[in-house]
């Protein structure tokens, strides 16, 4: 009995998967959906908004999902002017980072999800899943709407 259950094991072993390999680096239209994107990120880091609002669609907005103590959540939405005024000069070192995007298109239309991490001056600050919609216009994708979920638990140690 003990050697057919070790030939079942050992036939196991040898039909196995080999392991994953990384997910394929982004093609050239992936890379002009992200252009945007990573723009406002390095716009972010230099606290600039006038670089930032050139990523922009005029008249689009961002929706925050922050999460409360006790398990609940407030949704907030801001026009373009309020996000943009978040990112004035100021003393601290501010970075976002955007992990493993995962990114659709068809045609004119994108969007791009992905885990994100936002530091101040070093330090995790919060993180949690950045929504990009992004169209295309006069050649150029641009940012429409983004939402994000924001938390300060379970985030990446830096």
């Amino acid at each position: 009995m003990i050697s057919i259950l070790l030939a079942l094991a050992a036939q196991g072993a040898a039909n196995r998967l080999p392991p994953a390999g990384p997910l394929p680096a982004p093609d050239a239209e992936d890379q002009a959906i992200l252009q945007p994107v990573n723009a406002v990120f390095s716009a972010i880091a230099a606290r600039d908004a006038a670089a930032m609002e050139r990523q922009l669609v005029a008249g689009g907005s961002a929706t925050i999902v922050t999460e409360q103590p006790g398990g609940n959540r407030a949704v907030v939405r801001r026009m373009w002017p309020e996000v943009l005024a978040r990112f004035q000069p100021g003393p601290e070192k501010f970075e976002e980072r955007l992990s493993d995007p995962a990114i659709e298109s068809d045609g004119s239309v994108a969007m791009i999800w992905g885990n994100y991490v936002f530091l101040i001056d070093g330090k995790v600050h919060h993180c949690g899943i950045d929504h990009f919609d992004l169209v295309r216009q006069s050649g150029s994708w641009k940012i429409a709407n983004v939402s994000w979920s924001e938390r300060t638990a379970g985030c990446p140690a830096q």
